[in-house]
């Protein structure tokens, strides 16, 4: 397992949810950490905690859909702090609606947020860690990254794009031989608010995740460089149900009750 203590760690939505969770674990551990996010109240409690418990988080407010913001906050960051050795791409948002009441804007928020966010935060760190021949990226992708749900068509999308994106990025790094290693985070529904109101017709198989929980669990993984990270463990079984027809798949999600986990949802955005 390897030693975080004085590197610095970066996470976006790092304000609340397993976010501001695993800054508190890295931090613990003796990392420098830096969270990104839009909530300024959010990051400015984070701060003001971590103080007074002595650990190292510093707070930023940057909108990471927004391609210039991350970019201006990036060269503040290193030039402030120092060349980032971990990049969690946490940040994330869902509607949680059949695709045909989804706003449009609302869609592109969703895209810009949990997808097109990893291009330009990977961009602006991922040289910097082929320059040193080390470093870190954790990709949050989600169990609905893996296989569809009704009414998360936009984030479900979006998901499977961080999937890919981080499967490709591994590739390339692996072809050049480098020491930047990379890991992509699958989780079943995790209880932070984001999807509140959510259901699972077998708790025991298909739990709803604590955050605490699951934080910890992705902070192990990285430490262990773990390339993969499914949570619960039968969310796995997807990539097998994979290869049979489409209509047995669709009969399994049907059984497991994938497709009514959204019809009490609440969440925010």
């Amino acid at each position: 397992m390897k030693d975080v203590k004085g590197l610095v760690a970066l996470i976006t939505g790092g304000g609340s949810g397993i976010g501001r969770l695993m800054a508190f674990d890295f931090a613990e551990r003796g990392a420098r950490v830096v969270v990104w996010d839009l909530n300024g109240e959010a990051l400015a409690l984070v701060e003001r905690e971590a103080a007074e418990r002595g650990l190292s988080i510093r707070a930023m407010i940057c909108d990471v859909s927004r391609r210039e913001d991350v970019y201006r906050q990036a060269e503040v960051l290193i030039r402030e702090t120092g060349p980032v050795d971990m990049l969690i791409n946490n940040a994330g948002i869902v509607s949680g609606r059949p695709m045909l009441e989804t706003p449009d804007e609302l869609i592109e928020k969703t895209v810009k947020v949990n997808i097109l966010a990893l291009f330009w935060t990977v961009k602006a760190f991922l040289p910097g860690m082929m320059e040193r021949n080390s470093g870190h990226i954790i990709n949050i992708s989600s169990a609905a990254g893996l296989i569809g749900v009704r009414g998360l068509a936009d984030y479900c999308a979006s998901k499977f794009a961080v999937y890919g994106f981080n499967e490709s990025i591994r590739m390339e790094l692996r072809r050049i031989k480098s020491r930047v290693r990379t890991t992509v985070v699958c989780p079943f529904f995790i209880d932070t608010g984001m999807f509140t109101g959510v259901k699972t017709r077998f708790p025991l198989l298909l739990p709803i995740l604590k955050g605490s929980y699951a934080a910890k669990k992705i902070v192990r993984a990285a430490l262990k460089n773990k390339e993969q990270l499914i949570m619960p463990r039968l969310v796995g079984s997807i990539f097998i149900l994979r290869l049979f027809p489409p209509a047995i798949l669709d009969m399994a999600a049907g059984f497991l009750g994938i497709n009514h986990t959204m019809d009490e949802f609440k969440g925010r955005i």
